[in-house]
This record gives C-alpha cells, structure tokens and sequence, in this order.
C-alpha cells in the first residue's frame, strides 16, 4: 500500500501520520489545520471554494456567514510564514475560494535590475 505525501515546495504533508514538516522541521498544527493543509495540497495548483474546504474539513454544509475557514486559512498562513519565511502557500481568490502553491516571496529589491 502507497503512503500518502504531499511535497508542496519545502513542505511535506503525511496526512496518515497526522505530520507536517516545514524546510525539515515538524510543524505543530491542529487536527482541523492539518486537515485544512491536506485538504488543499490534494488539490495543489487548482481553485477550491471555501463551501468545499468546509464539507471536506469539517464534514457538513457550511451555514451562511460562517468565516472558518477563511480563520483557519489565517492562522495556517501565520504558522507557514514563521516557519519558511519568504514562501507564499496560500493564495486567496476574491470570491471563489482558495488555492495553494509553494512560491517564493519577491523581495522588492529583485523587483527592479539594473543593466
């Protein structure tokens, strides 16, 4: 039997081992963050709406006005940024839901070359 892993830039998720590990360190996250980490890793590079997050997180419908997810998303972008800083993961799109991918941070330095 295959062990599930998502590698997402220096990120290593092991869903079955309730594991994340960042740049090769253990990331302390709760049950709900790993869950919320493993759900969009599984669909690394694609758009996933916050309604959908909710079903496969928390395992019901999502009632009108509930914010967990987009509070979970926070608290995991605060918790990814700690640990590999200068990496983007996470990415919000206005009014669809949200998407992840292992980008490096621009510096506003490398923005401008000289020549």
């Amino acid at each position: 039997m295959r062990r599930e892993v998502h590698d997402i830039g220096p990120l290593q998720i092991f869903p079955e081992e309730h594991l994340a590990w960042a740049g090769g360190r253990p990331l302390t996250l709760s049950i709900r963050e790993l869950r919320l980490l493993t759900e969009l890793a599984r669909r690394a590079n694609r758009i996933i709406a916050r309604e959908e997050l909710f079903r496969l997180v928390w395992g019901k419908e999502m009632r009108a006005g509930d914010r967990s997810v987009d509070v979970y998303v926070r608290k995991l972008r605060v918790k990814l940024q700690r640990a590999l800083p200068g990496w983007l993961f996470i990415h919000t799109h206005f009014g669809f839901g949200y998407r992840m991918t292992a980008e490096r941070k621009q510096i506003a330095n490398e923005r401008f070359t000289t020549g």
